[in-house]
C-alpha cells in the first residue's frame, strides 16, 4: 500500500496505529475519522484454502509482511509452503495476535461466526486491528464479537472462482470484490482492493445474502449445468463433449453479458413445444435426474423471454401447456 494510499485524518500526525481506545466507535467498530495504517501491513490469514491462500499470496505479492497463516489440514499446509513460502504456521489464536494491522478470515460462511466469536472470546483481538472476511454472504454483522473489542469490521467476497494455485494470481486482475464497510473505512478498503488487483462493489448490509445468491446461480450453478450437458452428449455417444460444449457456451455467455435476454435463442425462445415435448421424453428414459432441472429452466426462460418480446405468449400457450403437464407427471412419481 503506498504513502499516498494510506488513509488519513482530516488531521493526520505521525501515529502508525489507530489508538487503542477510540472515543466514539459506530456499531461496525469505526471512529468517526479514517483511521491510520502503516505503509505496509502486516497481516494474518486464517483459512489456507483455495481462496485465502491465494489472498494472502497476492497481499504479499503487493508488498505487505503475511507474518502467519493458520490451515489444518494437509492440503491447507500445503498451499501455504507453495504460495506463502516462509510464513509462519500457526493456531489461529496464534495468527490473529501476529496480524497487528490486518487480519484476513477465509472460512467456510457456517464457521465464520463461531471463528470470531473464538478468536474475542480468547483475547486474540487486538482494538484498531482490521478483520476482513472474505464471505459472499455475510455482512458485517458476523464480526460482532470482534466490534465489541475495538476491532475495524471488513468485509471482502472476491467474485471469483479459485483452485489454490499460483495459476489464480494472474485472474486477480480487474475482478469484483464486493465489499461491505463501515463509511470511515472506505479508504481503507478501497486501497486495499487495489493492492489486489481488483475494483470494489459496495453491498450493503441486507443485500449480502441477495448478492451471493446471484454470483452462486450464475457460477456454481453454470458448472452443474455444464457438466449435466456433457453427461447428457456422452450418453449420445459424443466422445469430447467439452470440444462441442465450449465454443457454444463462450458465445452464449459473452453474448448473455453483452445483450441480455435478447442473446436468448432456441426452441423455447421459438415456442417449439413439440421440440421440448421430446427433449423431455428422451431425457425421462436416459437421466431422469435431469428432468426437474430442465423442466424449472425451461419455464423460467419461457418466462423471460415473454417479458422480453422475444416469445408472444400466443405462442408460448402450447409449450406451456407441455411443461406443465411435465411438471404433473413428476410430482406424481
Amino acid at each position: 500500500m503506498s504513502a499516498s494510499a494510506r488513509p488519513r485524518t482530516a488531521a493526520s500526525g505521525g501515529s502508525a496505529r489507530p489508538p487503542a481506545a477510540a472515543p466514539s466507535r459506530d456499531r461496525a467498530g469505526q471512529g468517526q475519522s479514517p483511521p491510520l495504517f502503516p505503509r505496509q501491513l502486516t497481516v494474518g490469514v486464517i483459512g489456507a484454502g483455495r481462496v485465502g491462500a491465494v489472498l494472502g499470496a497476492a497481499l504479499g505479492q503487493a508488498g505487505h509482511r503475511v507474518v502467519a497463516a493458520a490451515g489444518v489440514s494437509t492440503a491447507a499446509r500445503d498451499r501455504i509452503d507453495r504460495l506463502l513460502p516462509g510464513t509462519a504456521v500457526r493456531p489461529a489464536d496464534e495468527v490473529a495476535r501476529a496480524a497487528a494491522d490486518l487480519l484476513l478470515v477465509a472460512v467456510p460462511d457456517d464457521s465464520l461466526g463461531p471463528v470470531v466469536a473464538g478468536l474475542a472470546g480468547t483475547g486474540a483481538l487486538r482494538p484498531g486491528q482490521v478483520l476482513a472476511h472474505t464471505s459472499g454472504a455475510h455482512g458485517l454483522d458476523v464480526l460482532a464479537p470482534a466490534v465489541a473489542v475495538g476491532a475495524y469490521a471488513l468485509a471482502l467476497h472476491p467474485a471469483m472462482t479459485f483452485t489454490g494455485t499460483a495459476e489464480d494470481l494472474h485472474r486477480l486482475a480487474g475482478i469484483s470484490y464486493g465489499v461491505t464497510v463501515p463509511e470511515p473505512l472506505r479508504p481503507f478498503a478501497v486501497r486495499l482492493v487495489a493492492d489486489l488487483g481488483g475494483v470494489p462493489e459496495w453491498v450493503a448490509e441486507l443485500d449480502r445474502p441477495l448478492y451471493h445468491a446471484a454470483l452462486a446461480h450464475g457460477a456454481n450453478h453454470l458448472v452443474t449445468l455444464v457438466n449435466e450437458a456433457a453427461d447428457l452428449l456422452r450418453a449420445a455417444g459424443v466422445t469430447q463433449p467439452a470440444k462441442v460444449l465450449g465454443p457454444l457456451l463462450r458465445a452464449a455467455l459473452d453474448n448473455s453479458l453483452r445483450l441480455g435476454d435478447a442473446a436468448l435463442t432456441g426452441p423455447v425462445s421459438r415456442g417449439d413445444a413439440g421440440t421440448i415435448a421430446r427433449h423431455l421424453d428422451r431425457l425421462a428414459a436416459t437421466a431422469p435426474e435431469s428432468v426437474p432441472g430442465y423442466l424449472a429452466l425451461a419455464r423460467r426462460t419461457a418466462d423471460r423471454a415473454i417479458a422480453a418480446g422475444r416469445l408472444r405468449p400466443a405462442d408460448a400457450e402450447f409449450l406451456l401447456g407441455v411443461l406443465a403437464d411435465r411438471d404433473r407427471k413428476v410430482a406424481a412419481a
